[in-house]
Parts: structure tokens; sequence; C-alpha cells
């Protein structure tokens, strides 16, 4: 069984592609420089803000004193 190349995939992009690409790039830096990070901050301070209202109906933990 022999492989056969593609030609396609050495000839250069065409440049129908680049707007596509730049939009790819700047959906990519949004999610990872504004989304990511903003959701990061929300679910850790979501959790602690959890915990503390926990701690506020139920007391800190340990053993009673």
């Amino acid at each position: 069984m022999q492989r056969t190349v593609n030609q396609d995939s050495r000839r250069p992009e065409p440049s129908s592609h680049r707007p596509q690409k730049k939009q790819e790039l700047l959906v990519f830096l949004f999610l990872a420089l504004v989304l990511f990070p903003i959701l990061a901050v929300l679910l850790v301070s979501g959790y602690g803000f959890a915990v503390w209202i926990f701690q506020i109906f139920t007391g800190p933990p340990g053993p009673p004193g």
C-alpha cells in the first residue's frame, strides 16, 4: 500500500483565510486574557463566600469548645 501526498497541503493558504485566522487569534486572546481569569476569580471567590456563609451557620471547624 503506497501513500499519496496531497499536493494542496504544500501550497500557501489563500488570502481569504486571513480574516478568519485574525478572528481566531482575537477570540483566543479574549478567552485567555479576559474571560478565563475572570471566571477563575469568580469561582474561587464564590467558593470562599460559600465556606464563609456555611461557617456563619455552623460555626468554625474543629471540636466544640
